[in-house]
């Protein structure tokens, strides 16, 4: 039984993302199990994870877009952003137009300091190792994309919104942020992560059904969902591709699935049902991403 694929798991809430993906490993029988990105461990909602040959593809799904519903507790913020941390200071609550007045400044691309508790690696280690060691690790700003922020509700302390954003955003970052230029504080309460690219929630399982997982095929449905067009080869072309020929006479004056949005795009190889390669298109040039 081949056991590659995609699985969408909803992450209960107190578990770590690693931790989620321990029923699925035994259900499996198999460590070749991993997700694409990770949820705090207060955080619920999509997981998409990879598992057996589908792990060559994690790079095509960590890097996707994301969208989530928060709930932001205003007036005080904890070392972590979140409530699992020390409250480390207060401030007067908002009002609901300083609120919507902040928000309105952070959408489009932005520059963002990373929490201090965050997985990134500060000197070759993670910044919240250092912090728990009583170190305070220099954060650097980095770029992220808010496509689209909204308040969805205001019941203070607490306010519920919506973001739809780029990979390597920090959701507790931005609830700092948006608290500060309100001239308040706060730190992220609850966060549910609703969809992942074209992947929904909705399609998501908590966990094994009756000792079984939904082991989903790499297919073009999960491609279309990664939003990437994709290529039909023959039988003879595929034993190219698979042992690494030049990509040029294989794909050149073949016609994609749709037409790429840019120049320099990414696409899907398929031969008959089965996917066989992640091809690159840069500066006119195609180089290979991955081969299954």
């Amino acid at each position: 039984m081949d056991k590659s694929g995609l699985i969408l798991l909803n992450k209960k809430q107190g578990v770590t993302s690693f931790e989620a993906l321990g029923e699925i490993k035994r259900v499996l029988g198999t460590g070749k199990v991993g997700h694409t990105g990770t949820l705090d461990k207060f955080a619920t909602g999509l997981l998409v994870v990879l598992a057996g040959r589908a792990l060559k593809l994690s790079a095509w799904f960590s890097h996707c877009d994301k969208q989530y519903v928060g709930r932001i507790c205003f007036g005080a913020e904890t070392d972590t952003l979140d409530p699992e941390g020390e409250k480390t200071a207060e401030a007067p609550l908002p009002s609901r137009e300083e609120v919507e007045s902040a928000i309105a400044e952070f959408t489009g691309s932005i520059m963002q300091m990373p929490p201090v508790y965050s997985a990134i690696h500060v000197n070759g280690k993670r910044a919240s190792a250092l912090a728990r060691s009583g170190e305070t690790p220099q954060m650097k700003e980095r770029p992220v994309s808010i496509y689209r922020l909204e308040l969805r509700s205001w019941q203070p302390p607490f306010a519920e919104i919506f973001v739809h954003c780029s990979s390597g955003t920090y959701i507790r970052s931005l609830v700092r942020d948006i608290a500060l230029l309100a001239g308040s504080r706060a730190y992220l309460y609850a966060l549910t992560r609703t969809q992942v690219a074209g992947f929904k929630l909705e399609d998501a399982q908590y966990t094994a059904n009756d000792g079984k997982i939904s082991l989903k095929p790499i297919d073009r449905t999960v491609i279309r969902s990664l939003g990437l067009p994709w290529f039909e080869i023959s039988p003879s072309e595929a034993e190219k591709i698979v042992h690494g020929k030049p990509l040029e006479p294989i794909l050149d004056g073949k016609q994609l699935s749709s037409a790429p949005s840019a120049p320099d795009f990414r696409a899907a190889v398929f031969l008959e049902e089965s996917l066989i390669a992640i091809v690159e298109k840069t500066a006119g040039k195609w180089k290979y991403g991955c081969v299954l």
